[in-house]
């Protein structure tokens, strides 16, 4: 049986980003020649492609994900969506997020406070949850891959 590995969907090639553009990273798909890859974007099925970004908002010491133009508040949205994907991919080998992203990033993600100001650097909603999840595997992002 072949290992899994769960791959951001933009960093594999699929258009699936904010812009409708793709982040393919050739170096994380030929690590995982011999994987199966199971590509993961919690916001394109919810939002579509291209959407509106999204940032992450602390308010109450807890963060929040919130839409750029429109200010609402989709954190239950993804949250229930990537709760979702891990009910059906619950075992991976590996996974490799895309870094800076507000859904995927790791320690690498703008985090706002109520005025949109830059108050320190912390993990994407998706990211979060799965370390919360899979806490005892190694979670990368692409930059891992980049020699």
């Amino acid at each position: 049986m072949k290992k899994k590995v769960i791959i951001s969907a933009c960093l594999l090639g699929e258009a699936c980003r904010y812009d409708g553009k793709t982040k393919k990273i050739n170096g994380v798909i030929e690590s995982f020649s011999e994987y199966e890859i199971i590509p993961f974007c919690p916001e394109a099925p919810l939002f579509g492609t291209p959407r509106q970004r999204i940032s992450v908002v602390e308010i109450d010491g807890e963060n929040k994900i919130f839409t750029d133009e429109t200010h609402k508040d989709v954190t239950k949205l993804l949250e229930h969506e990537i709760q979702g994907f891990i009910s059906k991919n619950h075992s991976p080998d590996a996974i490799v997020l895309k870094s800076k992203s507000p859904s995927c990033g790791i320690g690498n993600v703008p985090i706002l406070n109520a005025n949109r100001e830059l108050v320190k650097y912390g993990n994407g909603i998706a990211a979060q949850i799965f370390l919360d999840n899979f806490k005892d595997l190694e979670i990368y992002d692409e930059n891992y891959f980049i020699p």
